[in-house]
């Protein structure tokens, strides 16, 4: 593994409790909870079905927060603007002219479903 590899991997691992998460974002945990079912974002789980969340969850949760609070979005709103995002993020940096109008049409596709 790559040392970039490397450092990716481990801002993915999963570390922080439900209660923990919910402090660092101020989300209640049932709206942590109403998210995941939403399919909005996906913790981890630990034996007996615990979510833990990354760095990576919570930049997202974040995400969430700002959409919901400053752009008045809901779960519907939510599930479509972060499934373009999704799909952009997913356009690596140096892509060419032809991947990112493929990664715009698809989004643009998103909307129209």
């Amino acid at each position: 593994m790559t040392g970039e590899a490397s450092r990716a991997a481990a801002v993915d691992v999963a570390v922080y409790s439900i209660a923990t998460v919910s402090r660092l974002t101020g989300m209640h945990p049932q709206t942590l909870r109403k998210y995941d079912r939403a399919g909005l974002l996906r913790p981890a789980r630990l034996i007996g079905n615990q979510r833990i969340y990354s760095d990576t969850d919570v930049s997202r949760l974040r995400r969430i927060q700002y959409l919901v609070d400053e752009r008045g979005l809901n779960i519907a709103g939510l599930a479509m603007t972060l499934a373009i995002a999704d799909r952009l993020d997913s356009v690596a940096a140096d892509a060419g002219i032809d991947d990112l109008r493929l990664a715009i049409s698809a989004a643009i596709d998103l909307t129209n479903e």
